[in-house]
């Protein structure tokens, strides 16, 4: 006796799609079928049926037919997330440091927030934190129901880790330590209702930038460069870490792309010039614009305020506001 010899003999009570499952040993059969739990009562004559034909057959000695209704899957459980009010998350970020990926990233928040938008900035870097000094911020956050109250300015939230320690002080801290930080910024802060929230990350493609992928999911990631070489050559690895990691690539800004005298004008590329822009069209990505190196952007970040704020109608305030308007396109697509 074979399980065929058993589909055989059930063959004529046409339950070939139902079957579920088909039992034999020692003489003994028993048939599973698959049906609806409204229709099993009615199905019990045909249940009975089947057994009298499988005791039947030579070499049965017992047979039973089983009615089974699987239940429908359950809804799959809602994605963790930690910002549950903010609408996207943007990273910006670099494969080194020393790029201006900070500088872009503020002046890219703010040029978000003066077109309308409902923008915070999270300042991801534990090591090295510029936000405050960028934003002329020092004062130490609120607590109010074991949440973090964001400080604000030009019309940011804003959140860093060197709000909470003192300007000198060395974060001697190994990975689980930084791990925990980022997550307290993103999950225990009092964000509130955003449109976007720009996040500085730290340099490298490490496991800080692994734990923000998977916690805060960002909607899509800008990578910052200096025209050189060697610095696309780390772009290039960041680019890689997010398409690895499932975040789209924005595109590719070049900061610091050339400088022009203030006194007569001449134009100096002095880290070579357009090496972004070939990157991009290289690997497929878009191209977010040129930002110059002038004297106005240090001063007005060493100042505490960003030159799209400090300088607005500058042409530098415009080359952020292009590259601004540029991701929210994207974020909108």
């Amino acid at each position: 006796m074979t399980e065929d010899d058993i589909r055989a003999a059930l063959a004529p009570f046409k339950v070939e799609n139902r079957l579920d499952g088909i039992s034999l040993r020692d003489g003994m059969v028993q048939v599973s079928l698959t049906v609806a739990r409204a229709e099993a009562a009615g199905l019990e004559p045909l249940r009975r049926d089947m057994e009298a034909a499988l005791r039947a057959m030579p070499g049965i000695r017992a047979a039973t037919v089983v009615l089974t209704a699987h239940a429908a899957p359950p809804p799959p459980a809602p994605a963790e997330t930690l910002l549950p009010e903010v609408k996207a998350v943007v990273a910006v970020a670099s494969g080194k440091g020393g790029v201006g990926k900070s500088t872009v990233a503020v002046n890219l928040a703010v040029a978000l927030a003066q077109d309308g938008l409902k923008v915070g900035i999270l300042d991801a870097d534990i090591y090295g934190p510029s936000l405050p000094k960028m934003l002329g911020l020092s004062a130490q956050p609120e607590v109010r129901g074991g949440r973090i109250i964001p400080l604000e300015a030009w019309g940011l939230k804003i959140m860093s880790i060197g709000f909470l320690v003192p300007e000198e002080k060395a974060l001697v801290w190994r990975g689980p330590m930084v791990m925990g930080a980022l997550n307290q910024m993103l999950g225990q802060v009092e964000w509130g209702a955003l449109d976007v929230l720009i996040v500085d990350m730290p340099p490298g493609t490490g496991d800080a930038q692994l734990t923000l992928v998977q916690k805060a999911k960002p909607a899509g990631a800008v990578i910052v460069s200096t025209p050189q070489d060697i610095a696309l050559l780390d772009a290039r690895r960041g680019v890689k870490m997010f398409e690895q990691t499932g975040v789209p690539i924005f595109g590719i800004v070049e900061n610091m792309s050339y400088f022009c005298c203030p006194n007569c004008g001449h134009r100096s590329e002095i880290f070579g010039h357009g090496g972004a822009r070939a990157e991009a069209a290289r690997i497929g990505v878009p191209f977010l614009g040129e930002i110059p190196l002038q004297l106005a952007i240090r001063e007005a970040g060493d100042e505490g305020t960003p030159i799209t704020a400090a300088a607005p109608e500058s042409e530098v305030a415009a080359a952020f506001r292009a590259v601004a308007a540029q991701v929210r396109a994207a974020l909108a697509s």
